[in-house]
């Protein structure tokens, strides 16, 4: 078997990547160790940059993200009982917007497939060689097979192979003393545009899946069991962390599901080793306040999409040399963005009164300056790709 790129992960990174390749007649085999069904229905990040929107207009990936996708303008900061906009748009000129990644990856999935695309399922990759560039993987009959390539793409995630055949690796990493609890509920948003409240008791978000889901996040302890949190418990302690003297009112409905998520920051450097490229959650994580995570995979691919163009175009390998300092520049400001976001939010159980009153002067700063909220704002919506 023989393919120009292998791309190890069919999550949004993977297919986007093998989706932007396809559309420069660059051949590609996706391998993905999960079915369909489940990559399909696996939850995660639902706030899509102005950038990454773009590239999935511009590529042709984009009808339903048109039709169903949700533009925010702005978003609000809720602390001592009050809400506080910041106008997104306003500020920058761009947009935000709520799509769920379980439907961009449908989406990619659909669009790989009627284009011709070989997207494997249920496949285990069981070795690759990054310098002969080869992947071998088990498919889900048990059979071996050993698939020749130009180059690598390991978008397969922070539990993926691909990292750990970088021999050399410097990692860095920060651990926080709390978790997010998420929910899905069946029920209109009580919000058109996503809050980010502080509260004593901890931090709350109230985000969007559709005019009729809500997803919505509870501060926890890291440790904490699932079990002890009934629904009523989820709604009344969203209700009291999201409640404001103007009597706002939460809407409650079925929850769907619920999870618990730790927080972590971690980047691994460089992102190269030979012809392997890390991409998305197999290089970098970054805690999910920033919203900041399917971004930077996006980023990731589209870096990496025009260095191999322009590899098999002029032969030139310029921009696959630079891939990694290019994506790293943008990691690392995206990993602050995010510490600063989950810092500025969160209640540190081991945090003092003079911390916790420095915190809430810096809330104070942020919702009172134009500068700040311009910074936020840029932030938030996309710094730009390469």
């Amino acid at each position: 078997m023989r393919t120009q790129v292998a791309i190890i992960g069919g999550g949004p990174a993977g297919l986007l990547l093998s989706h932007l390749l396809h559309l420069q007649g660059i051949d590609s085999v996706v391998l993905e160790s999960r079915d369909r069904g489940y990559v399909e229905r696996r939850q995660r990040a639902g706030m899509l940059e102005q950038g990454t929107t773009d590239v999935l207009r511009e590529s042709g990936a984009g009808e339903r993200l048109d039709r169903e996708g949700l533009v925010h303008h702005g978003l609000e900061l809720r602390f001592g009982g009050a809400g506080h906009r910041i106008p997104l748009t306003d500020l920058t000129g761009r947009t935000v917007t709520v799509y769920a990644q379980t439907e961009i990856v449908k989406d990619l999935v659909a669009k790989r497939l009627a284009d011709g695309g070989d997207v494997r399922f249920e496949t285990e990759v069981v070795d690759l060689d990054a310098s002969a560039p080869s992947v071998t993987f088990r498919d889900a009959g048990g059979a071996t097979h050993t698939l020749e390539c130009d180059y690598i793409a390991g978008c397969d995630g922070f539990h993926g192979v691909s990292r750990p055949a970088v021999p050399g690796l410097r990692t860095f990493s920060r651990e926080y003393p709390f978790a997010w609890l998420g929910i899905l509920a069946d029920v209109p948003p009580s919000t058109e545009e996503l809050i980010y409240a502080n509260h004593d008791r901890g931090f709350a978000l109230h985000s969007l899946r559709s005019p009729q889901v809500s997803r919505l996040y509870l501060q926890v302890s890291p440790d904490e069991d699932i079990a002890a949190w009934s629904d009523a418990r989820i709604w009344d302690e969203l209700a009291t962390r999201f409640a404001t003297d103007d009597g706002w009112k939460l809407h409650e409905g079925p929850i769907t599901d619920k999870s618990i998520t730790p927080m972590r920051s971690f980047v691994a450097e460089p992102m190269r080793h030979d012809r392997l490229f890390l991409a998305g959650d197999a290089a970098h994580i970054v805690p999910p306040t920033g919203a900041k995570g399917l971004n930077l995979a996006v980023s990731d691919v589209i870096v990496l999409a025009r260095a191999l163009t322009e590899r098999y175009a002029t032969g030139s390998d310029t921009l696959l040399d630079t891939y990694s300092s290019t994506c790293l520049r943008r990691v690392w400001r995206a990993e602050h963005f995010s510490y600063w976001m989950t810092t500025l939010l969160h209640v540190d159980p081991a945090a003092d009164d003079f911390a916790l009153r420095l915190q809430r002067s810096h809330l104070d700063y942020v919702a009172s300056s134009e500068a700040a909220k311009a910074s936020l704002a840029e932030n938030y919506t996309g710094l730009p790709i390469g």
